[in-house]
């Protein structure tokens, strides 16, 4: 028996054969999946593919109708706010499509020092954030990868005022088993990698040099994050580069794996579009563009088939499709966002000679805020479950019976009420507080009593109040 190539999880002639075999739609099928999906047990892939090719108004409506069924039933009306700090843009690899290529000769190249970092983080605490996605290029100063852990180490240790970040995420290069066991010992909360494309001879032509050029170890990253502890890993793609048809059933082949050798998938899926960036003619022009309508069915796809993993949706979109997303899925976005290093400095401008792409949505984090809380959606910073140890398979096992809920929704509305006594204009103040006090009056008993009593703590003063 021969050795085993790594990534070989990712099984090219079956996605192909699915593809074929569901190229034409069914409508009954199409039914028996979404009446399945319905029940929150989560599709196979094959249900997944027998999705894809529906274009009917009257079968999409449905499809979209099941995921907002869905969405609402495992999320209710929370929705997650975060905020990514780049702290550089050096980068080691020729990457086609972004700005950060090694190439590039167009972007101005930056490093940020602990002192910056220190003052990106007061900013965004300032701002009313708690939770923090560090970025970085894949290269890193003369320190190594001891920079991205002295950086962690910075983001925690800021304080100002009542706030505070108390979760640093990462989406940094893949890393070795040791690396990948000190980035657990620091407290990372969920590491994020991006597979870009799971198309071999696509991810040949668009990698050309650097580490990333070595697909097999890119896509066993998660593998050794795993055997070194970190259950909480967050997947994507970056949608545009190949078929989106194909994309999304090589990454739920990725998480069939993760869950096999594991015992759990990803905590969270990404689904970014290519957008324009300095010095790439290819983000300029994607090889396989993904249309609006083709990306509310990924979304709306990826809700029905793992009902219980987060969906984010970064800035790169706009306001208008952000908001239509909420219903199909999409469970966790980032708010007043910055991609280049120093973006939320004084300056408090997106360099676009500095950064990885542009932006979508340009608004600042409170209406950001107030947008989601006019749609009776409540903005969630909750970290509450990173530090109770609910992460990877424990989060799942409470998630899978419905039981997060009791933890998930009254963590939201304490986060939330801090953001409005703590950070909000008047106007977002005055739309949060008649959400919660709609929402509480229309709870049932028992959780209007934890809801508000949570609430009133922290209008009293106290503040990470968590369950």
């Amino acid at each position: 028996m021969g050795e085993r190539v790594p990534g070989d999880f990712i099984d090219d002639a079956r996605i192909e054969q699915t593809l074929r075999d569901t190229r034409r739609p069914d409508s009954g099928r199409v039914r028996e999946v979404l009446a399945k999906a319905k029940t929150l047990c989560g599709l196979t892939i094959d249900e997944a593919a027998a999705l894809m090719p529906v274009s009917d108004p009257a079968l999409l409506g449905e499809m979209f109708d099941a995921a907002n069924h869905v969405k609402n039933a495992i999320y209710g009306r929370r929705i997650v706010i975060f905020a990514p700090l780049y702290i550089s843009n050096l980068c080691s690899n020729e990457c086609l499509y972004c700005a950060f290529r090694v190439r590039n000769k167009e972007v101005r190249r930056r490093a940020l020092t602990q002192e910056e970092i220190a003052r990106e983080t007061r900013i965004l605490v300032e701002q009313g954030h708690k939770r923090i996605l560090l970025v970085a290029g894949e290269a890193y100063p003369e320190q190594g990868f001891s920079y991205v852990l002295d950086s962690i180490r910075t983001i925690y240790s800021v304080k100002s005022g009542p706030g505070e970040i108390r979760r640093v995420n990462a989406n940094i290069a893949p890393l070795t088993l040791d690396e990948f066991k000190q980035l657990k010992e620091v407290g990372i909360g969920t590491y994020q990698l991006f597979q870009e494309t799971y198309h071999r001879d696509t991810y040949r032509r668009v990698h050309l040099a650097g580490r990333k050029v070595d697909y097999g170890w890119r896509v066993t990253a998660f593998d050794r994050a795993m055997q070194q502890g970190i259950d909480d890993v967050g997947i994507g793609v970056l949608f545009g580069l190949f078929s989106w048809n194909y994309e999304v059933l090589a990454m739920l082949q990725h998480i069939r794996h993760l869950e096999q050798e594991f015992g759990v998938g990803p905590h969270t899926i990404s689904v970014p579009r290519i957008e324009p960036a300095v010095g790439s003619n290819m983000a300029e022009h994607p090889p396989a563009a993904v249309s609006d309508i083709d990306f509310r069915k990924i979304v709306a796809i990826l809700r029905l088939t793992v009902p219980y993993t987060g969906i984010i949706m970064s800035t790169r979109e706009t306001a208008n499709l952000r908001r239509e997303l909420f219903a199909l899925g999409v469970s966790q976005i980032s708010g007043g966002s910055r991609t280049n290093p120093g973006g939320y400095s004084e300056e408090g401008l997106q360099e676009d000679n500095e950064a990885q792409f542009s932006l979508g949505d340009q608004r600042s984090l409170d209406d950001v805020i107030q947008d989601v809380a006019r749609l009776g959606l409540v903005p969630s910073f909750c970290t509450g479950c990173y530090r109770l140890g609910r992460t990877g398979k424990d989060f799942m096992d409470l998630a899978k019976p419905g039981e997060i809920r009791h933890h998930c929704d009254p963590n939201a509305f304490s986060t939330f009420t801090e953001y409005l006594q703590d950070y909000a204009s008047p106007e977002t103040k005055a739309v949060g507080d008649a959400l919660i006090a709609q929402a509480i009056g229309e709870m049932e008993p028992d959780e209007a009593r934890l809801v508000g009593g949570m609430v009133e703590k922290v209008r009293a003063g106290g503040r990470d109040v968590y369950c």
